[in-house]
């Protein structure tokens, strides 16, 4: 079982639900995490359990990279919105910053979350 983080911005979060739905069977074999918002929205969407940090930038992105650090993320299924600015963006950055120092697999996009689910 990982221990899987999920965290999307606004204008991915409707994707991330999506990708969520149509891997609820595999994804419900793994212990998921999510920062407030998203990980609220995936549990409305599929019904799986998601244990629920802060809202991103409240602080659940910075939660998500402690627990990184600590060894207690497995992977971090992170869908980013190139496009708009985040008021938060140095948290993001230090998420996706650890998650690359520890390497823990990591995937930004569907095509990638696809393959990082499949190779669990």
């Amino acid at each position: 079982m990982a221990r899987i983080g999920l965290v999307a911005h606004d204008d991915r979060k409707d994707e991330l639900c999506r990708w969520a739905e149509a891997h609820r069977e595999t994804l419900s074999r793994h212990e998921l995490w999510g920062t407030g918002t998203t990980g609220s929205r995936v549990m409305a969407a599929t019904g799986l359990d998601v244990n629920l940090l802060k809202s991103g930038p409240l602080g659940g992105d910075q939660q998500l990279g402690a627990m990184i650090c600590e060894g207690r993320l497995d992977v971090l299924i992170f869908f980013i919105d190139p496009l708009t600015a985040q008021p938060h963006d140095v948290d993001v950055k230090a998420l996706t910053r650890l998650a690359t120092l520890y390497d823990v697999l990591s995937a930004h996009n569907r095509p990638t979350a696809d393959a990082v689910l499949a190779a669990l």
